[in-house]
């Protein structure tokens, strides 16, 4: 089954985990010193919120799904529905670890679908020194088109 993800981007991240708290009636499933994770069931959605980009607002919209063989069938969707597109495999973003494609609406608002398959300690692999910026989801992932 799939579920619908967004990403916000906020100003206030301990303001931001008690007012979607409240929204959602449940705490976050994950917290980290700037990012938050609500699983949700009703609404079915991975909703996420993070300080990471350099102004509020969405970030980015995405499709969770939960096998390798719906991610290979919703990305060819997703390409085909798109501009240009770029892959990401064993990417570690938003402290996990996934498989990833990318692509921009008309608009060049940035759509991910992925296929989580374990945790990781650090936010994303554009944490790392060597790693390129484009290499997690946030505000250093949306020039997609660029990165192909």
């Amino acid at each position: 089954m799939k579920r619908l993800h967004l990403h916000v981007a906020v100003d206030d991240l301990s303001k931001s985990i008690g007012f979607y708290s409240t929204l959602f009636g449940a705490v976050p499933d994950v917290v980290k010193p700037d990012y938050a994770k609500w699983m949700l069931e009703d609404p079915r959605i991975n909703f996420a919120i993070s300080k990471r980009a350099v102004t509020a607002g969405l970030d980015h919209l995405g499709i969770q799904v939960e096998t390798a063989e719906e991610l290979s069938e919703l990305a060819s969707r997703l390409k085909a529905a798109g501009e240009t597109t770029r892959d990401q495999e064993a990417a570690t973003c938003c402290y996990a670890r996934s498989d990833k494609a990318w692509v921009n609406d008309p608009s060049g608002l940035s759509w991910e679908t992925f296929y989580t398959f374990g945790d990781a300690p650090v936010y994303g692999e554009d944490d790392q020194p060597q790693a390129p910026k484009a290499a997690c989801c946030g505000a250093s992932a949306k020039p997609v088109a660029s990165a192909c």
